[in-house]
């Protein structure tokens, strides 16, 4: 009997997975392999636990059959192919730098040794570098790509599969118990929840931290745990059959622009490689940033003195996740109030975030320092305290997270500074005066103007 190996990487679930669809088609059994690459071992904490409860999953999908190696990409999967005489290795197309050029690397390993690497579909709706403008070139600002995105479309999910596992082949014990609110089930299950009990009110309520009304996919995404494909067919019915429920309609249309989002930002690092890590917009080498490691450690501990800011850098070191909302805060406070190139912030959020994405952190991050594709960059300031008073208006999210201030009822834990015993749990004073350094921010992009002059 004939074995194929397939690959997992981003894409950890059994449903609408068509580089799956391949492997069943090309063998009569297949191996479920996943590689713990030797390349990031400097992501920890909650991220780390995340994925072996992913993998934990998927062992569980498929009976145990899953097999799971640590080292460098291509002699694991070489070796493995030689175990199993496989002559093929399927994997879901890759998209951003590194994997590319680790995927060339097992590309070459396997061709030494007469076997191919197979590689069937994305990780998103549209592949990156599929939708450009009509003169051939990439998008460079989101508005026009969405409607070209959309006007593009995407095929429906792909069909179910029944593989016949391979069994038998050593590898290393990831967890003992499975998680039971991890994996493609317990995607499914929270994306079909989300869409009954939420969705009318996600357009509306999206911004706000203190609700939970935000639909929690990121992480799912972010491990293939569900395609963007399956939330887009579903989407798709939800507006068909809304009927005249404008909020409803309003909440779908935001949802896929967010998926929009997702997508727009591997598209521009698909063209633009080099802006991982990287300003996007060159003319911004020069911009004068700080480099206070004192204060850039205040802003990691969330001891910044400013509340909203705070409570997302603590929620991001104990769950590892943070509310989108506070994501821009807590970035445009570490560029903009303290002067920090954003690849320092962007490089903490990746070690720690559950849901951590290269292309969607790295440009982010670049929308909020003005340093990427944004139309409107730079001189967009969040201010802390008007944020959390806006988007946390009884002070709910912050007292979860600092305890500190549970002792100031309402708004009043935005500003402890204006209460007589704001300070009494111990929270610490600002560290930075908000309106000087935003005034400093500006200054400084009127230094860059002058020299581009």
């Amino acid at each position: 009997m004939t074995t194929a190996v397939m690959w997992f990487r981003r894409d950890l679930r059994l449903g609408d997975n068509p580089a799956l669809l391949a492997a069943c088609a090309a063998a009569d059994r297949v191996l479920p392999v996943f590689v713990l690459d030797s390349a990031f071992g400097c992501v920890h904490g909650a991220r780390v636990r995340r994925l072996r409860d992913s993998l934990a999953a998927l062992s569980a999908q498929t009976d145990g059959a899953l097999v799971v190696r640590s080292g460098e990409p291509a002699a694991v999967l070489r070796e493995i192919a030689d175990e199993v005489a496989a002559d093929e290795v399927h994997v879901t197309g890759e998209t951003t730098p590194y994997g590319r050029s680790r995927d060339a690397l097992v590309q070459r390993a396997l061709a030494a040794t007469g076997r191919r690497l197979m590689v069937t579909g994305t990780p998103y709706a549209v592949a990156p570098g599929r939708v450009n403008t009509s003169g051939r070139t990439p998008y460079r600002v989101f508005t026009p790509y969405r409607a070209a995105w959309a006007a593009h479309g995407w095929p429906a999910p792909a069909d179910a599969v029944e593989p016949r596992w391979r069994r038998g082949v050593a590898g290393e014990e990831v967890v003992r118990e499975v998680n039971g609110g991890v994996g493609e089930n317990a995607a499914l299950e929270r994306w079909w929840t989300f869409l009954r009990m939420d969705l009318s009110g996600y357009g509306e309520h999206r911004d706000r931290p203190d609700l939970d009304v935000t639909s929690g996919m990121s992480v799912p995404l972010k491990y293939g745990e569900i395609h963007p494909r399956t939330m887009l067919a579903d989407l798709a019915r939800e507006k068909d059959t809304a009927g005249s429920a404008a909020g409803r309609i309003d909440s779908v249309r935001r949802y896929m622009s967010e998926l929009a989002w997702r997508e727009f930002y591997a598209d521009v690092l698909w063209h633009s490689p080099k802006s991982a890590w990287r300003d996007w917009r060159a003319d911004f080498a020069r911009m004068r940033y700080d480099n206070d490691e004192e204060a850039i450690q205040a802003w990691r501990d969330g001891r910044t003195g400013y509340p909203l800011v705070d409570a997302g850098m603590r929620q991001l070191r104990e769950q590892g996740w943070m509310h989108n909302r506070v994501r821009m805060v807590t970035a445009s406070f570490l560029v903009k109030d303290l002067h920090t190139w954003w690849p320092v912030g962007a490089r903490h959020f990746m070690k720690h975030l559950q849901d951590g994405d290269l292309a969607s952190n790295s440009h982010g991050w670049q929308w909020v320092a003005g340093t990427g594709t944004d139309a409107a960059p730079y001189y967009r300031i969040f201010n802390p305290i008007r944020q959390g008073l806006r988007f946390d208006p009884d002070g709910h999210y912050v007292r979860r997270w600092l305890p500190e201030l549970r002792h100031l009822r309402g708004a009043a834990a935005h500003e402890p500074w204006r209460h007589e015993d704001g300070y009494a749990g111990g929270y610490p004073p600002r560290m930075v005066d908000h309106a000087q350094e935003r005034r400093e921010a500006l200054l400084r992009l009127d230094e860059l103007r002058q020299h581009r002059a």
